[in-house]
């Protein structure tokens, strides 16, 4: 199987899919929030924020993993990705090192499936445009010399998410 045939594109609700791991686009308590990281909170019930609070919150750029306590997923990965402030704060390097950090602890996980929202893209203002490149980017790097994770998909919430990725996909 190709590279680009481990790679997929879904409009819709992350929290809904049956995946080995879904990533949450996390803040750095890991206790839940707005967006995507308040939705998966929210459809994983209390026992995630419980889980949450023993991981003593996480830096940005970094990643942890969790069970998927009432979602259809064995875990969830939270990563934390940059706030934009303009690009010159190192923030494409940081929303990478998200991409990477998720990658590895799919691996290291066994994971077969795992789904990404878009990292950044909401309330830390992230370029849309931009963010999905480098998750393109760091997704190929990591699928072209890794087997695990088998399939990754991405999960866009929006029509401008979903065009933006759309774009983006390998041939």
């Amino acid at each position: 199987m190709s590279v680009a045939d481990r790679i997929e594109l879904r409009r819709g609700d992350i929290t809904k899919l049956v995946v080995d791991a879904i990533v949450n686009a996390a803040n750095s308590s890991l206790l839940g929030g707005g967006g995507v990281d308040g939705a998966i909170h929210r459809a994983a019930g209390p026992g995630l924020a419980l889980e949450c609070r023993m991981l003593n919150g996480c830096k940005t750029g970094q990643a942890k993993i969790t069970g998927g306590h009432k979602l259809q997923v064995k875990h969830v990965i939270h990563t934390v990705g940059p706030v934009w402030n303009g690009g010159n704060h190192g923030e494409p390097a940081l929303l990478a090192a998200c991409y990477a950090n998720s990658f590895r602890l799919a691996a290291e996980h066994g994971l077969r499936t795992i789904a990404f929202p878009a990292i950044s893209c909401g309330i830390y203002r992230y370029p849309i445009e931009q963010a999905t490149e480098i998750a393109m980017a760091e997704t190929l790097k990591f699928l072209s010399v890794n087997d695990l994770p088998e399939k990754v998909t991405f999960v866009a919430f929006s029509d401008e998410i979903f065009q933006a990725y759309s774009t983006r996909l390998p041939a």
